[in-house]
């Protein structure tokens, strides 16, 4: 992602001044706007080993030589601080702090390069990087593009925001994440199909690409939005959906902080637009999707799901509601919680 430009102005790893500015401001220590800090972590024995100003081989987990790394700094941080102030919490449950705290003590930086631009090993066919995505988004005459993150299988709320987005702008970029999540989320191969069916059968593929995001997910909630809206900034998106409970994970965040967060920054400073969303329904009193913006419909009308309850209806072979998910995308689910 630092190398094709997906985490622009970054160049490499952070160093020690820009690591802390983004931990304690949300800002590198030019004063651009960055929420979430981007380090090569090694442990104590490594660290030793390397000194400054040498070029360091990097490999891929199957040892493969892909890039190398100019060390221009190494430094120890403090973790119990990059946690709180970056993940709003401390405990070694929330799966962004895990990551943290089994990290090497001694951050590597410096500027990197990648060695050659190899296919995704899953899905080669929707690895857009940004400088594909921007031509092709002028390609298309675009001027106005909305990008959308998930990690979760879309359904009817999903559709209905992006759907809402579309009527405002000329394009969405689906962009589902396909990097690292957590081992309860649902793999990304089984997201993906799901996508290529709501692509086949529910939107209209003229205004619509698909594409991955091939990072890791952080779980950061209100910080993560930010970061997840710059990443779509660098593709080439003028416009963000910002959801419920962005990147959110169990009882960390409020259910709009994700929201409020962009308040922080002023609107040229972020250079892509927020478009924020309230929690999506479906009406039984207006028999469509809506929210509590235009629904005036009471509690008991709505259907709602919660991920919890449709993953124990998935694994009984159970299908979710057509309110709450198309029936294509439900029996996907099914065929793949069930294996």
């Amino acid at each position: 992602m630092i190398a094709i430009g997906g985490f622009s102005p970054l160049k490499g790893f952070l160093e020690r001044a820009d690591y802390e500015t983004v931990v304690e401001d949300m800002r590198l220590s030019s004063g651009l706007p960055w929420s979430i800090p981007v380090t090569l972590s090694v442990d104590e024995e490594i660290a030793d080993s390397l000194k400054e100003g040498n070029w360091i081989r990097l490999n891929d987990p199957e040892g493969n030589f892909i890039g190398v790394l100019e060390l221009t700094q190494k430094y120890h941080y403090n973790k119990t601080h990059e946690a709180r102030n970056v993940y709003g919490t401390e405990e070694s449950k929330h799966p962004g702090v895990k990551v943290v705290y089994e990290q090497g003590a001694v951050n590597l930086a410096g500027p990197v390069w990648l060695l050659q631009r190899d296919d995704h090993p899953l899905f080669p066919k929707y690895q857009i990087d940004p400088a594909v995505s921007r031509q092709s988004f002028k390609d298309r005459g675009w001027k106005t593009i909305v990008g959308f993150q998930t990690r979760n299988p879309i359904h009817r709320a999903h559709e209905y925001i992006q759907k809402c987005a579309l009527e405002v702008v000329d394009g969405l970029f689906l962009h589902p994440l396909v990097g690292a999540t957590k081992s309860d989320d649902i793999p990304a191969d089984v997201r993906m199909r799901c996508y290529e069916i709501m692509m086949e059968k529910y939107f209209p593929q003229d205004r619509v690409i698909l594409a991955i995001n091939p990072s890791a997910m952080r779980y950061a909630g209100p910080r993560e939005a930010i970061f997840h809206a710059l990443v779509r900034k660098n593709y080439g998106c003028t416009h963000f959906i910002v959801g419920r409970d962005h990147a959110g994970v169990g009882d960390y965040y409020g259910t709009y902080d994700a929201q409020y967060i962009f308040d922080e920054f002023k609107p040229e400073e972020l250079g892509i637009v927020p478009m924020k969303f309230e929690h999506a329904f479906y009406c039984t009193r207006t028999q469509q999707m809506a929210t509590t913006k235009t629904s005036p419909s009471l509690k008991e009308e709505r259907i709602h799901l919660s991920g919890t309850k449709v993953r124990e209806m998935l694994r009984k072979g159970e299908l979710p509601p057509p309110q709450f998910s198309r029936p294509e995308v439900a029996a996907e689910l099914i065929k793949a919680m069930q294996n």
